[in-house]
């Protein structure tokens, strides 16, 4: 891999951070608060990539240019001393040191990296070709509810349904014991998850960072439960808070229950994560 395909490696994965940032794809690898970091790092790969592509190509003009002096040169020395321009094997010492000037920049040093570089590569076509689908009940059946108790609870309206986070329900439910949701309508919305025995969740993965970090939220459904439910469908739920809660089997966890009233399908919504638990 030469310079040039270094620069065109570099200003591909450039382009393909800044498509990714400036849509919604990003919302699937990082979360929101990221976007500037991700647009600036695309901004760098590719001027780099600019950077390195002109450096490399005044590198290879440099020693043409200086090849062609030193042949001219040659050519002045034997016109003077008047005998015929010099060979390999025969001139006088000023021809043969300007020969041999001629014949070392007339060949250039390429710096070159390994080929295993090319496997670079591989992660940009992934990037550009693949569009992977946010975490869903795969992951959350695998691994345990990572609640965790709030700092503060943020005040609620005093009137109407109350539109919470899946994580914020479930610390209220969990560790305010639900004083904040009694007796309220409550909506709920995230993704179906089905538990070894069959229980249905709805689940949201939380972020700290990125994707690779993503845990899972788990709040039971019981009450009016769909008859079919599929795996990583995503519902609204509309129902009342209930006590009761059950051990994640994963990590022994808790995971609090809500009566559902009404379950309706949704489409799959902007940012399929949460991040609410630390913002």
């Amino acid at each position: 891999m030469n310079r040039l395909a270094q620069a065109a490696v570099m200003f591909l994965l450039g382009a393909a951070l800044l498509h990714a940032g400036t849509t919604d794809l990003y919302l699937r690898y990082v979360k929101a608060g990221l976007q500037p970091l991700l647009l600036a790092s695309g901004a760098v790969l590719i001027v780099t990539a600019l950077a390195t592509a002109w450096y490399d190509r005044r590198a290879t003009k440099a020693p043409a240019t200086a090849a062609t002096a030193a042949t001219a040169a040659t050519a002045l020395v034997a016109e003077a001393a008047k005998t015929p321009a010099p060979t390999a094997t025969a001139g006088t010492p000023e021809e043969a040191s300007a020969a041999e000037a001629a014949h070392g920049h007339g060949h250039a040093h390429v710096h070159r990296e390994p080929r295993i570089s090319w496997l670079l590569v591989l992660p940009l076509l992934a990037l550009i070709l693949v569009a992977p689908p946010a975490l869903g009940s795969y992951s959350a059946t695998r691994t345990g509810t990572a609640l965790q108790q709030p700092l503060a609870y943020s005040p609620l309206p005093a009137t109407g349904p109350l539109r919470l986070s899946v994580v914020d329900y479930a610390g209220r439910a969990v560790y305010d014991h639900g004083r904040t949701l009694t007796g309220r309508r409550i909506q709920l919305t995230g993704f179906v998850a089905l538990d070894r025995d069959g229980t249905p969740y709805l689940v949201r993965m939380a972020l700290n960072c990125c994707a690779a970090d993503a845990q899972p939220v788990k709040v039971g459904l019981t009450g009016h439960i769909p008859p079919v439910l599929q795996p990583d469908t995503w519902l609204r739920i509309t129902g009342t808070y209930t006590p009761r809660r059950v051990k994640d089997p994963v990590n022994n966890g808790p995971i609090p229950f809500i009566e559902v009233i009404a379950a309706e399908p949704v489409p799959v919504p902007h940012d399929p994560y949460d991040e609410t638990w630390n913002t």
